[in-house]
């Protein structure tokens, strides 16, 4: 089967520099012709390492085999050049900085009434509608104000700023991507460009680790707003214990897991009771876990993980990036290419983050030929639309996923318009529910715009009413283990049989191929898997040796529910596209996104200045960052402040903000390199000023003298600051089962047309059964009546 890329015939003028050029990366890879437009006195000069013989390898990897247009509009040739691209675009992004010349010179808005049908992506560090447009963002600003690290490190410890250096931008770029291809999918049928006024805050605290979005099920029913760092309790969600050659990670939470682990340690008499089926009671107890750790100690990575994996207990080692690089998993995947980022300069790059169809969604792979632009959209012409103002208004997804990127894909689809069936059994329900006739805070915010039907999918009368829903419908989602979905009969190749234009989409922990595939998969252990976990460690803690790695107590990426959130982002992404393609072809199509995957992508840059410098390149001499860079003390117990110079302007900018003009006048800080040699004295210098200074008050202080800085966020902290009021971030919803109103994410796309998500709430299992089978499935009461007392449906448990 030809591989037909879904953006093929879509074309995009991308004018930023920095991290955010991840978005046209996004977009090149799944077949948009996208073109790198210098335009002169608008597009900045920012570059992203690390530098190897002088090359950004970010930025290269970002732009390889994406053209490149200069055009000067101060000239006559120059303004019809910019007229004529901005004629035959499709989709516009653009990062100038707020209240610059360069945005001044852009002028977006002027561009939006000559072109309204152009999609404009504006991208700026916080937003262009609130008080702090003109604020300024690093990483681990972005980490500070999501509230990210309160989840990361040790207690009693500086918060951990966790690896990937572009992390928040890299899941941004995700979230900016799908929010400009649904508003390109209604335009296709409305005709109306927008323009979006995207926040990098905004999408890294959405898309990473967000304090009011869905939880794991090892949170146990506690809402990440309101955890802090309890060392021993996060400990055990995901323990990590030693072995004879390193560490695993073992998940342990649902009934079955345990079961099994009790049964694989020889059933101990000390854990029989049945209250340890128990997951608070796992937790609570004082000996379990160290008892786990003798179990294991003398046996080593792969006999625990073959073991483990037999018991029915998800087990991972814990691999370096390098062992990680080397398995048949990541060779027999081929995610990995040898590509020529310039001239002599080849290392390996990820070869597309999603299969579509099979195929690797990559420019390195795009098939010889271009189609043509197109408009209209001959599929989605006639569905009736509630004019809700939503971009997906009039498409229906059919949602059987389930804990986090489950429950996120379908969320988005649902915010952004769609109506989304959700299809459950009781006997295997979603693992984020708990007790079927209440509501808990995550589930409501990873199913809220849902209606659930209640269906028993291991019956034939059961699969033959789900394929009447598939028939009605536009996407499936999916996320089993792997082989429950063709065991089910909603996997793709059965599916297109009943609706050929029908969109499925898989994720999985490692992907649908390679000797990991089947393999149970968890967020926390896949970060494992990936050599993530090995490198969430504080500075010094790390070594290169398995046998000699970090003891168990310093691996510190125990709560964070990181990648799933960004997966559920790409998932989204790939299936809107499939719609865009659907309406030149008719047909459907599937995805398939790899969680393992999407992180190794976020450690591409890195990854490949690793295998540069072995292969005898020169890295650069400069610093990784600027002096000072990290976490600050702040006044009070906990409280931490975030500040980042990026260069002597924000040095001298410092200085005065904090009244340290010998410092500024000391020639040995003058330059980087300077302030890098005398590291300690300048972090000593800042935290000497932070420890006395509320964070709030000194991060205000700092970012209007032009310092990016961050206080660093507890999650409950969130949604009263300023910043997230203005940009109407969060809303209060009270849950008809719950007895305690719920905090939750709001706004998703800010734009000139696009409404706020809707207010419907998550539904109990089974709620809108009789509605959606009356509706949808058209039948009678009769017969609704009949397949209820059967167990063919189900309704809610009240």
């Amino acid at each position: 089967m030809s591989y037909d890329p879904p953006l093929s015939g879509v074309t995009v003028l991308d004018l930023t520099c920095g991290p955010m050029t991840a978005v046209g990366r996004l977009l090149a890879d799944l077949g948009a012709g996208v073109t790198q437009v210098r335009l002169s006195g608008v597009t900045g000069a920012d570059t992203v390492g690390p530098h190897i013989d002088g090359v950004p390898v970010a930025t290269m990897i970002d732009r390889h085999g994406i053209p490149t247009a200069d055009v000067d509009a101060s000239t006559r040739t120059g303004a019809a050049q910019w007229a004529a691209l901005l004629a035959d675009a499709d989709i516009l992004i653009e990062n100038t900085r707020p209240g610059s010349a360069a945005e001044t010179a852009l002028a977006v808005h002027d561009i939006r009434a000559a072109h309204p049908t152009l999609v404009i992506l504006s991208i700026s560090d916080f937003g262009r509608d609130t008080d702090y447009s003109t604020w300024q963002a690093t990483t681990p600003v972005l980490h500070a104000l999501t509230s990210e690290l309160s989840r990361s490190g040790i207690p009693g410890r500086v918060p951990l700023v966790p690896p990937a250096p572009q992390l928040p931008y890299h899941v941004a770029a995700a979230q900016a991507a799908v929010m400009t291809v649904s508003v390109l999918l209604d335009r296709m049928r409305s005709g109306e460009g927008d323009l979006i006024d995207f926040s990098i805050l905004d999408g890294a605290m959405q898309t990473l680790d967000p304090p009011f979005g869905t939880a794991g099920t090892a949170s146990a029913g506690v809402p990440i707003s309101e955890q802090r760092r309890n060392w021993d309790a996060e400990r055990q969600r995901y323990p990590i214990v030693a072995c004879k050659d390193g560490h695993v990670r073992i998940c342990l939470l649902a009934k079955r897991q345990w079961r099994g682990m009790f049964e694989w340690m020889g059933r101990p008499e000390e854990f029989a009771d049945p209250r340890y089926d128990s997951l608070r009671e796992r937790f609570a107890s004082p000996t379990l876990l160290a008892a786990v750790g003798r179990f294991c100690a003398d046996k080593t990575r792969a006999e625990l993980e073959s073991e483990g994996q037999r018991h029915g207990v998800p087990t991972a080692a814990v691999l370096t990036l390098a062992e990680t690089l080397g398995t048949q998993q990541v060779k027999e995947r081929g995610f990995f290419r040898d590509t020529e980022l310039a001239p002599g300069l080849n290392a390996p790059v990820p070869v597309g983050i999603t299969e579509v169809d099979g195929h690797r969604a990559s420019a390195l792979d795009a098939p010889a030929g271009v189609v043509s632009g197109f408009t209209g959209a001959p599929t989605l012409a006639d569905r009736t639309r509630r004019e809700t103002g939503l971009p997906l208004d009039g498409i229906r997804v059919i949602d059987l996923g389930v804990i986090v990127v489950g429950s996120d894909t379908g969320r988005l689809f649902g915010d952004l318009g769609a109506d989304v069936v959700k299809i459950e059994n009781s006997a295997f329900p979603d693992g984020l529910r708990g007790n079927l006739a209440t509501m808990t805070q995550g589930f409501a915010a990873g199913h809220r715009n849902k209606r659930s039907i209640g269906i028993d999918l291991r019956s034939a009368e059961g699969r033959a009413l789900a394929h009447r829903l598939v028939a009605a419908s536009d996407v499936v989602l999916t996320n089993f283990k792997p082989g429950v979905a063709e065991t089910l009969g909603m996997d793709y190749r059965t599916l297109r049989a009943v609706n050929p234009g029908i969109v499925v989409v898989d994720s999985s922990a490692f992907g649908p191929t390679g000797p990991w595939a089947k393999r149970l998969g968890y967020g926390p252990l896949v970060r494992a898997a990936a050599g993530f976990t090995d490198l969430w460690v504080y500075p010094g803690d790390a070594n290169p040796s398995p046998s000699l790695r970090s003891p168990q107590d310093t691996f510190c990426d125990t709560v964070t529910v990181y990648p799933d959130h960004v997966c559920a982002r790409v998932g989204a992404l790939a299936a809107l596209t499939l719609l865009l393609r659907r309406e030149r072809t008719a047909t459907g199509g599937s995805v398939s996104v790899a969680q393992s995957e999407v992180m190794l992508s976020h450690l591409a840059a890195e990854i490949a200045a690793e295998v540069l410098v072995r292969r005898g390149h020169s890295a650069s001499d400069d610093p990784a960052h600027d002096a000072p860079w990290g976490l600050f003390p702040a006044a009070g117990e906990d409280n931490w402040l975030a500040v980042t110079v990026r260069n002597d302007v924000d040095w001298s900018a410092l200085c005065k903000a904090i009244d340290r003009a010998d410092l500024a006048a000391d020639p040995a800080l003058a330059n980087r390199a300077g302030r890098d040699r005398d590291r300690a004295r300048v972090d000593a210098a800042v935290a000497a000023w932070t420890s006395r200074h509320d964070a709030t008050a000194a991060m205000d202080l700092l970012q209007r003298a032009g310092v990016p800085a961050g206080a660093a966020f507890h999650a409950a902290e969130v949604p009263a600051w300023d910043y997230y009021v203005q940009r109407r971030a969060f809303r209060e919803e009270l849950h008809p089962y719950s007895r305690e109103p719920f905090v939750m994410e709001n706004v998703q796309i800010h734009s000139e047309r696009i409404a706020d998500p809707p207010l419907g709430q998550a539904p109990l299992l089974g709620e809108q059964t009789r509605e959606i089978a009356a509706e949808l499935l058209h039948l009678g009461d009769a017969e609704i009546d009949d397949l209820l007392a059967r167990g063919v449906l189900e309704g809610p448990v009240l």
